[in-house]
């Protein structure tokens, strides 16, 4: 399992925010994996496949562990990944696990389980409104079109 410094981390949380500089960081500095796992989060299949296929087991298990997957959750405690579990019950709604954080100096992932809810809350925002329901509707449209083509 990738052990992730503090400077890391605080740069996943910057790049999750929207801040180019930190992307930067995060593929020069061999972290690219944080950027898909993003992507996974935001429901980016192939995102997800990447991520297991290349065997980033604990940050598969952190998106799926987001979504309420309770295997996932399992999974991260017997990884011993307890930070990315926590991250991941704060997106849940879980004080307890901010509280347990911050208690063990890890701050730093509060702030991105924050930042990741924040924009999963824009993301379904964004998905609800006029203009998100037409793209939606078009997206199952080419959907739809894609799996009939592929049935012939």
């Amino acid at each position: 399992m990738k052990r992730y410094s503090k400077e890391a981390i605080n740069h996943f949380t910057r790049y999750t925010l929207g801040d180019t500089a930190s992307f930067n960081w995060l593929m020069e500095h061999n972290c690219r994996e944080l950027i898909i796992t993003l992507d996974a989060v935001r429901d980016d299949r192939k995102a997800f496949v990447y991520l297991m296929k290349q065997k980033h087991m604990v940050l598969a298990a952190f998106v799926n562990a987001i979504w309420d997957d309770e295997k996932a959750l399992q999974f991260l405690l017997k990884a011993k990944a307890f930070e990315w579990a926590a991250a991941a019950n704060i997106i849940n709604g879980d004080d307890g696990a901010e509280a347990f954080l911050k208690k063990a100096n890890l701050e730093h992932f509060v702030l991105l389980a924050h930042a990741i809810q924040s924009r999963i809350h824009e993301d379904g925002d964004r998905n609800i409104g006029p203009i998100g329901a037409l793209k939606n509707m078009l997206n199952f449209k080419k959907a739809f079109q894609k799996a009939k083509d592929e049935d012939y």
